[in-house]
């Protein structure tokens, strides 16, 4: 476990939209940041809770997309049905874990190179269940993973079988995943698994955000030993 205070911020780059998303409920609203055409891995990267404004423009799911794109990673976002223009209608998490199941499928078809996720929030919660234990996914970021949010409860009994390398990410103000319960729930993960509390941030990591890519650059340096891209 380590605690974050400080960071830097990172460029920019080129985004195409994706027409041919799609998953169970329909078309899926996506889009690719494009990599390095050597980059040895793709990244998904899903976004918070619909019914509380979440979609692919999240700050924090940007700020996850940038972390991954310092090392010149193509990384996709999408909007889960429902959100955006996505097509269906919003199904409580679970057919939510098929349009996350549609978006990897869509990576290793299109990009063909192992597997990066994160999500955030509610995306982060979906994410780790449909990701671990899928031998094309690599490594899972959990960014703000809640465990009482807005009158849901949130549960992993799956951790202790999950095999993938896991980064945890969370504030010690997350008035969603206060840190007791969220450290119960952490080292209940099979390892190799890290924790990284960002000192005074809130669930949304207002203010946080740069240490929020510090912590994904970290971890991506530590367990897959890329170099950022200049």
């Amino acid at each position: 476990m380590s605690i974050i205070s400080s960071g830097s911020a990172i460029g920019s780059t080129v985004l195409r939209t994706i027409e041919d998303l799609r998953g169970p409920a329909g078309k899926l609203e996506a889009i690719l940041n494009a990599g390095a055409e050597n980059a040895p891995y793709s990244v998904l990267v899903c976004h918070p809770h619909p019914l509380g404004g979440g979609t692919m423009h999240n700050k924090v799911v940007y700020h996850a997309m940038k972390a991954f794109q310092s090392f010149g990673l193509p990384v996709l976002r999408f909007n889960f049905r429902g959100t955006g223009l996505s097509e269906g209608t919003h199904d409580d998490g679970y057919g939510e874990q098929d349009d996350v199941r549609a978006a990897v499928d869509w990576l290793d078809h299109e990009l063909q190179r192992p597997i990066l996720f994160a999500g955030f929030s509610f995306g982060a919660a979906i994410g780790l269940r449909t990701c671990c234990g899928d031998e094309r996914v690599k490594g899972l970021v959990a960014l703000g993973l809640p465990i009482h949010a807005e009158g849901r409860d949130y549960h992993y009994p799956f951790l202790p079988a999950c095999p993938q390398p896991k980064l945890f990410v969370s504030g010690t103000r997350d008035q969603y995943s206060p840190m007791p319960l969220a450290e119960a729930v952490f080292h209940t993960a099979l390892q190799p698994a890290e924790i990284v509390w960002i000192e005074g941030a809130d669930h949304f990591f207002a203010g946080k955000l740069d240490q929020v890519q510090l912590a994904i650059r970290n971890w991506v340096q530590e367990h897959f030993h890329l170099a950022n891209a200049s």
